[in-house]
């Protein structure tokens, strides 16, 4: 996890995972999934897959996630892509991954369906 330098990260990625994903809830982000990515990649730990209604909101729920992880935890995305057109948010933390989709983005790239044999992990023990 990129940290702030001189700040070693408190969040374990479960932990890290479900603060993404109340922090895209408190934005009223939709379909919010954690995948619990473990038993099938080395990239990274878990993906958490929101939808914003339109790029508008896709965008706040984005910049929630950032500010909040950056004040909060002090932590950082290693890259991000897609902010400009906002159909699809790809940041990356290394141990989390969160896409925030459009509606229609989120039915295209299927996510979900891709990695459907991986386990999801209940959003409802998500705390902001």
């Amino acid at each position: 996890m990129p940290a702030i330098r001189g700040h070693e990260p408190t969040l374990t990625s479960l932990e890290q995972a479900r603060r993404i994903a109340a922090l895209a809830l408190e934005k009223l982000a939709e379909d919010v999934v954690i995948l619990d990515m473990r038993p099938e990649c080395t990239f990274t730990d878990y993906f958490v897959i929101a939808t914003g209604r339109n790029p508008r909101q896709t965008a706040s729920i984005w910049d929630e996630v950032h500010a909040r992880l950056k004040q909060d935890e002090r932590l950082l995305p290693r890259s991000v892509d897609g902010t400009r057109d906002g159909a699809w948010i790809v940041a990356d933390y290394l141990d989390v991954v969160l896409h925030v989709f459009t509606p229609d983005a989120r039915e295209y790239y299927r996510l979900e369906d891709l990695w459907s044999d991986v386990p999801a992990v209940a959003v409802d023990a998500a705390a902001v």
